[in-house]
C-alpha cells in the first residue's frame, strides 16, 4: 500500500447509480488521512475499500448539496461507535455551519470523540500547517458557497552523492551536514539541490473561476469533478460545473502529473467519452476517469 494514495469511494454527481456510489474521497497522506466529501453511502464504501474509521483525521467538506454531505452524519456517528482514539477535524464552508451542526446532531448517539470544527472562511485561507503538509482552501464558483482543498508538502533537499563524494562528507556527517545546515566550510547547498514537496488539489463543484485555476498549478495529482461533455458547456456553466474538456484543459496548463476525473451527471453512459474529451483538449499527462474504489498513488517525485 502506498503511503500517500487516493482512495476513491464514489463518483456520481446528484444520485447515485446502479454503478456508482455518491460522492467519496479518502486521501492517505502518510500518517494522516483525509476524508472528502462524504456524500450517502460512503461508510459502506468505506468497508469495500478498506478504510476504517480510525483512519480519518480530518473531514473536509467543499459544500453542502447533499451528494457531497449527505454522509456527513454517518460517517460522524461511525468515530463515535468505533472510539477512534485520536481528534478529529472537519472543514467545511462557514456559511453552512448550520447544515454540518444539523448533520452531526440528526440523530441520538453517543458522542466520544473530539471533533474539532474549522469552517473555512475567505478565500486561500490556510487551514492547517504541519511538517509534513500545509492544507489551503480556495473559493470556487457555485450557487452555493463552495471550496476546494491543496495540500502542499514543504520542498526539501536532495543529497548529491557526487558532490558529497568530492567534499569528502559521508558517515554520520552526512546527517550533521542535514541537520545544521554546514560542515567545515561544506554547505547543504553545495552538495544538495531542492526536491520539490508534492501537491494535491481536490476540485468539486464549479464553474471555471481562479480558485480553479490556484488550486491546479503544479500538482501531482488533481481530483477535479467532470459532471458533463462538452455538447453540453451550458448546462455545466448553468448550473455551476465543469466538462470534461475544461478540466482537462486546468489540468493541461497547470502541469498536472495526473488527472483523476470524476463526478458524472446519470446521463451518460460511456466513461470513454470522457477519456477522449480530455485528450482532445490536450492533456498529456497521466489520466483517470474514476470508477468507485479505485486507489490511485501520487505519482513518484520526479
Amino acid at each position: 500500500m502506498s503511503a500517500r494514495e487516493l482512495v476513491v469511494l464514489g463518483t456520481a454527481s446528484q444520485v447515485p447509480t446502479r454503478h456508482r456510489n455518491h460522492n467519496g474521497y479518502f486521501l492517505r497522506w502518510d500518517s494522516e488521512g483525509f476524508l472528502f466529501d462524504p456524500g450517502e453511502g460512503t461508510q459502506r464504501q468505506m468497508l469495500h475499500a478498506g478504510v476504517a474509521a480510525h483512519d480519518i483525521d480530518r473531514l473536509c467538506v467543499t459544500h453542502f448539496h447533499g451528494d457531497h454531505s449527505l454522509g456527513v452524519a454517518g460517517v460522524i456517528q461511525r468515530i463515535n461507535l468505533d472510539q477512534v482514539p485520536h481528534p478529529v477535524t472537519a472543514h467545511y464552508p462557514a456559511s453552512g455551519r448550520h447544515f454540518f451542526e444539523r448533520l452531526r446532531y440528526s440523530t441520538a448517539y453517543r458522542e466520544s470523540v473530539a471533533i474539532a470544527e474549522v469552517p473555512v472562511d475567505g478565500d486561500g485561507a490556510v487551514l492547517a500547517e504541519t511538517s509534513s503538509y500545509r492544507l489551503e482552501a480556495r473559493r470556487l464558483s457555485h450557487p452555493v458557497e463552495s471550496y476546494g482543498y491543496r495540500i502542499v508538502e514543504p520542498d526539501g533537499r536532495r543529497m548529491l552523492v557526487e558532490k558529497l563524494a568530492e567534499a569528502g562528507i559521508k558517515g554520520p556527517d552526512v546527517g550533521v551536514l542535514q541537520r545544521e545546515g554546514a560542515v567545515g566550510d561544506v554547505t547543504l547547498e553545495q552538495v544538495s539541490e531542492v526536491r520539490r514537496g508534492q501537491r494535491f488539489a481536490f476540485v468539486m463543484d464549479t464553474r471555471m473561476c481562479d480558485g480553479v485555476l490556484a488550486l491546479a498549478e503544479g500538482c501531482d495529482l488533481l481530483v477535479i469533478e467532470s459532471t458533463f461533455l462538452d455538447a453540453d458547456v451550458r448546462l455545466a456553466e448553468d448550473h455551476g460545473h465543469l466538462t470534461a474538456g475544461q478540466a482537462a484543459a486546468v489540468a493541461r496548463d497547470a502541469g498536472v502529473r495526473h488527472l483523476v476525473l470524476t463526478h458524472f451527471s446519470q446521463r451518460y453512459s460511456d466513461p470513454e467519452e470522457f477519456e477522449r474529451e480530455a485528450r482532445a483538449a490536450g492533456y498529456e499527462g497521466e489520466l483517470t476517469v474514476a470508477r468507485d474504489l479505485d486507489r490511485i498513488p501520487l505519482p513518484k517525485r520526479l
